[in-house]
């Protein structure tokens, strides 16, 4: 983790202006296609949610805004950021599910194959306390949802970003999926959130070099 220079970053401006508002955060919601993804999963017999959680997190490692966060007057950078997923449970409810980010999707994958395993047999909605190195996902597979908003604390300042996708449907033969991003304002502009869908895209078009 290191901490940003406020006087040389870009980004200082609307750094203050934005952290005192009431509610700084903004929210965008894009379909993109996943058409070769979701036949690449298949065909390597994968979890879906598990490859979407390691798509996202891939993204969000590779743009330096998505790994900044508030802490106190200052911002910092961390190294890496890991994704805190929700699990749906047999009754209904369900747990947050943390995993430690790896570039490498096998071992990702085997590593949140064992961590889903855990929390359903020990369910937690809580993650530890004071880590912010995190990617808050979330998954709402009956609706092909057209906007999202998640919760989140006020005081003190929450600078995760928040992540969510929908149920896939079909657009003019190609098949898409609703994806939600939700960032604090005084971190980061559309601009931003906009080359995270564009890495996003290009990730999920190019399966084979995706998960190796």
């Amino acid at each position: 983790m290191r901490i940003i220079d406020l006087a040389s970053w870009p980004h200082r401006a609307a750094f203050e202006i934005y952290r005192h508002f009431d509610y700084p955060h903004f929210n965008l919601t894009a379909n993109i296609e996943v058409d070769e993804f979701t036949a690449a999963v298949k065909a390597r017999s994968a979890s879906f949610t598990i490859a979407v959680v390691y798509t996202l997190a891939r993204a969000a490692n590779e743009l330096q805004p998505f790994r900044l966060r508030i802490h106190g007057e200052q911002v910092v950078e961390h190294e890496r950021v890991d994704p805190s997923f929700t699990v749906l449970l047999e009754d209904e409810r369900f747990s947050f599910c943390t995993v430690e980010y790896r570039s490498d999707f096998q071992s990702f994958s085997a590593e949140a194959t064992e961590h889903i395993e855990q929390v359903r047999r020990r369910p937690t909605l809580e993650d530890e306390a004071g880590q912010d190195n995190l990617l808050f996902m979330t998954s709402i597979p009956w609706i092909s949802f057209t906007s999202m908003q998640h919760p989140i604390h006020m005081h003190p300042v929450d600078s995760v970003p928040r992540l969510g996708w929908g149920r896939i449907f079909k657009d003019h033969g190609q098949l898409r999926m609703p994806l939600s991003v939700q960032v604090n304002h005084a971190l980061m502009d559309g601009l931003h959130v906009g080359r995270y869908y564009e890495l996003v895209t290009a990730l999920m078009a190019n399966p084979d070099q995706l998960f190796g």
